[in-house]
């Protein structure tokens, strides 16, 4: 199976929140089992003029991830309760980011909803927090590269259109007027209300 190399990853933060929607995400635990699910909402974020970006002030032990190769894993614990995965853009030393905010499950949805404690197959990944401990993203991913063969992207392409959508981010309390939340209009995965402009 073929994998996005870092080059894809090497984009402007703002073109790669929407490259991504419609790529399908994959992790291999390790003990043979598989998870996937296809991107439909995700958040950019960038270190200059982003005041919500945890790169804001500059590099430190947390954030350092963000400075470091593109198609790099970001992964934080947020609140004492959630893991949240970003996926570093731009050149290397350019502080930005991708947070995953909603995914449609693809492979390993018993898994996934043993991991839940849920049933319903639409609430499986609609949420930054939801998807990672679906799919068993944690800290120990955090820095991990999406060229290797445990997280990866795959290099397809996504065959059915869809109309992409923007709109204020969710849940952030700086840099609030910033559309730049992007989502599948017409998906029935995303996390949040579906409000905002077509792009």
């Amino acid at each position: 199976m073929e994998k996005l190399g870092e080059d894809f990853f090497t984009k402007p933060t703002l073109m790669l929140a929407e490259l991504l929607l419609g790529k399908i995400f994959v992790h291999n635990t390790g003990d043979g089992r598989c998870y996937r699910g296809k991107i439909v909402e995700t958040e950019a974020y960038l270190a200059e003029g982003d005041e919500a970006c945890h790169a804001y002030r500059g590099m430190t032990k947390r954030n350092r991830p963000m400075y470091g190769s593109p198609g790099t894993l970001y992964v934080y614990f947020s609140y004492g309760c959630h893991h949240l995965m970003n996926i570093v853009t731009e050149p290397a030393g350019v502080a930005g980011a991708v947070l995953i905010r909603a995914m449609e499950p693809i492979e390993g949805l018993e898994d996934m909803k043993r991991n839940r404690g849920l049933e319903r197959t639409v609430d499986l990944l609609n949420g930054p927090g939801k998807l990672t401990r679906a799919m068993e993203i944690t800290l120990s991913h955090n820095g991990a590269s999406l060229s290797g063969d445990t997280v990866f992207i795959e290099k397809r392409e996504d065959t059915a259109p869809h109309k992409i959508c923007s709109s204020k981010r969710i849940g952030i309390t700086k840099s609030t007027g910033l559309l730049w939340r992007r989502y599948v209009s017409d998906s029935f995965f995303v996390s949040g209300k579906k409000a905002g402009k077509a792009c």
